[in-house]
C-alpha cells in the first residue's frame, strides 16, 4: 500500500470513530506532513482520495473539512445491454457531427467532451521540450524514419511495455497520429467494404464513425457495465457472421468504463484465436487505472501475433500533440503500408518531444498525480449527480478512466435532455450516439475530467432538473 493511501486510511479510521467530527477542519498540509514525517505531495494525494471518498470537502482558502454524511450514491446498472446480433450498415455521423459541434465553444460546459482537462497536463514542461527538439532538430531526421516513426520515441514505448510485462521491440511498433489514426490502420489492413466487424453495445462512437467510413459492417455484443463484452455472445455472432475483426477497449471502456479481468481477456485472445479473428485492442485509457497497478492488456495473452494493440499519449499527456502508435503483431507490413499511404509520417518534432520528456523519467510522476485527480473528481460528480439527479437513476463506477455513464429513469429521453442542454451551453453525450441501432435512448455519458467547480455544479443541477421532467418526475 502506497504513502498516500495508508495516510489516507488511518484518517478515515479517525473519522469512522468519532475522533474527527462533521464539520471539524482537517489539520493543515503543512502540520500533517511534519507531524506524520511524510511530503506534502504525500498528504494532498490523502486528502484527495478521502475527498473522492466523500468523507472530506475542500473549501477555497481554507482548507479540508469532514463531511457532513454523503448522499447515498445511485445504484449501479447491474444488467449487459441486449443488441440482437445483427449484422448492420453504420450511420451515424449525422447525429456525432451534431453533438461534437456543440461542445466546441469554449464557454460550454463540457460535460460531453472526449477529453480530460488540458489544465490536469504538463503542457509548459512538454512546450519546452517541443521547443528544444524543433531547435536541435538534425534535418535529416525529418525525412527518415518517416512510416515507422522516430526510433527514439518506439524505444520508449517499448520500454513501457516491457515494464507491464510484455515483449514489443520498437521495431514492432508503428508510431501514428493519435490512436485514432493506429485504429484506423487496422480496419484498413484487415477489411474490404461489405465486410462485418464485431464492436461492444455500446460502443465508442468514433468507432463506428470509422466503420461507417470503410463500408463496414457492425455487429453489436451484449456488454456489460462492469466487465465487458459478453464472450458466449460473442462466439455466437462469430460463428453466425464470420466478422473480419473484433474491434474492443478491454480497459476503463469508452462510455461505460467497464474493465475486463485478467481470465477474461486471456480467454478472450484464446477464443479469437481458435476462431482465426484478430482483434483491434483500443487501449487508451488503460494507463488511468485507480488501483495498485495497471491493468494487463490483452495484447499479453497473444501467443499467435493476432492481437492489434492501440494507445496513444493523447488521454494521458498531451491532447495536441497527437502521438499514438499501434503494435499491431503478424500485420505489422499491412499497417506500415496503410500508413505509407495515409499520411506517410507523424509530427517529428512532437514524436522527439515526448521521447525526451520520457526519458527523462517525469511521465510516471504526472500519471500518479493525474490518476489522483481523476479519482477525486469521479467521487465528486458521483455526489453530484446523487443531489440533483431524479430517483430511479442509475450511475456506473469506473475502476479507472473518466466518464460516468448514467442510466436515467425509464421513460426519460436522452436526446431530448441533450437537446435542451445544449441550447443552455450545456454539453452532454446521449446514449444514442454510442450505437448502430440508436439505442441507449434513456442514457447518457459525462466527462468527470473537469474540475468540479461551480459552474459544473450548476450544470448538473440543470441536467439533472431535465433529466427529471423528461420521464415525467416532478
Amino acid at each position: 500500500m502506497k504513502r498516500y493511501q495508508a495516510l489516507a486510511d488511518d484518517i478515515a479510521a479517525s473519522i469512522r470513530d468519532g475522533l474527527l467530527r462533521p464539520g471539524q477542519r482537517l489539520p493543515s498540509v503543512r502540520r500533517t506532513s511534519t507531524a506524520r514525517g511524510v511530503s506534502p505531495a504525500t498528504v494532498f494525494q490523502a486528502y484527495y482520495l478521502l475527498e473522492a471518498r466523500g468523507l472530506v470537502r475542500s473549501r477555497a482558502r481554507s482548507g479540508y473539512y469532514v463531511s457532513s454524511a454523503p448522499p447515498a450514491l445511485p445504484p449501479e446498472p447491474d444488467a449487459a445491454s441486449q443488441p440482437d446480433g445483427e449484422s448492420r450498415p453504420v450511420d451515424v455521423s449525422e447525429l456525432v457531427f451534431e453533438v461534437l459541434e456543440s461542445a466546441m465553444a469554449r464557454d460550454v460546459v463540457p460535460l460531453g467532451s472526449a477529453f480530460p482537462s488540458p489544465q490536469l497536463f504538463p503542457l509548459r514542461k512538454l512546450g519546452r521540450a517541443m521547443a528544444s527538439a524543433a531547435v536541435h532538430l538534425d534535418p535529416w531526421s525529418t525525412v527518415d524514419e518517416l512510416t515507422p516513426g522516430k526510433v527514439a520515441l518506439r524505444r520508449q514505448i517499448a520500454l513501457r511495455y516491457r515494464i507491464d510485462g510484455l515483449q514489443v521491440g520498437a521495431d514492432a511498433i508503428v508510431i501514428t497520429n493519435g490512436a485514432l489514426e493506429a485504429l484506423n490502420l487496422c480496419v484498413t489492413a484487415l477489411t474490404q467494404p461489405g465486410d462485418a466487424v464485431l464492436v461492444e453495445s455500446p460502443c465508442f462512437y468514433a468507432t463506428l464513425q470509422s466503420l461507417e467510413r470503410h463500408g463496414l459492417r457492425a455487429i453489436e455484443v451484449p456488454t456489460h457495465p462492469r466487465d465487458g463484452i459478453d464472450l458466449d455472445a460473442m462466439d455466437a455472432a462469430i460463428g453466425r457472421h464470420r466478422p473480419k475483426a473484433c474491434w474492443l477497449m478491454t480497459n476503463f471502456q469508452n462510455p461505460l468504463g467497464s474493465a475486463m479481468p485478467d481470465e477474461k481477456k486471456r480467454a478472450l485472445v484464446e477464443r479469437l484465436t481458435r476462431h482465426g479473428v484478430p482483434l483491434i485492442e483500443d487501449d487508451v485509457y488503460g494507463e488511468l487505472y485507480f488501483g495498485e497497478r495497471r491493468p494487463t492488456p490483452a495484447k499479453a495473452y497473444d501467443r499467435d501475433g493476432l492481437v492489434m494493440h492501440c494507445a496513444s499519449f493523447s488521454k494521458t499527456l498531451a491532447p495536441g500533440y497527437r502521438i499514438g502508435w499501434v503494435a499491431p503483431g503478424r500485420y505489422l507490413r499491412e499497417v506500415a503500408r496503410a500508413k505509407l499511404t495515409a499520411t506517410l509520417s507523424t509530427c517529428v518534432p512532437a514524436q522527439l518531444a515526448l521521447a525526451d520528456y520520457l526519458a527523462q523519467g517525469g511521465y510516471d510522476r504526472h500519471l500518479r498525480r493525474l490518476r489522483t485527480a481523476l479519482l477525486a473528481q469521479q467521487g465528486q460528480y458521483l455526489e453530484a449527480v446523487a443531489r440533483h439527479f431524479p430517483e430511479g437513476t442509475r450511475v456506473t463506477r469506473p475502476a479507472g478512466g473518466y466518464f460516468l455513464w448514467i442510466e436515467l429513469p425509464e421513460g426519460a429521453d436522452a436526446l431530448r435532455v441533450y437537446r435542451q442542454a445544449a441550447d443552455m451551453g450545456i454539453s452532454i453525450a446521449p446514449g444514442p450516439m454510442f450505437s448502430v441501432r440508436r439505442g441507449f435512448g434513456h442514457c447518457l455519458r459525462l466527462n468527470c475530467g473537469h474540475p468540479l467547480d461551480e459552474r459544473v455544479e450548476a450544470a448538473l443541477a440543470t441536467l439533472g432538473r431535465l433529466a427529471a421532467a423528461s420521464a415525467g418526475i416532478a
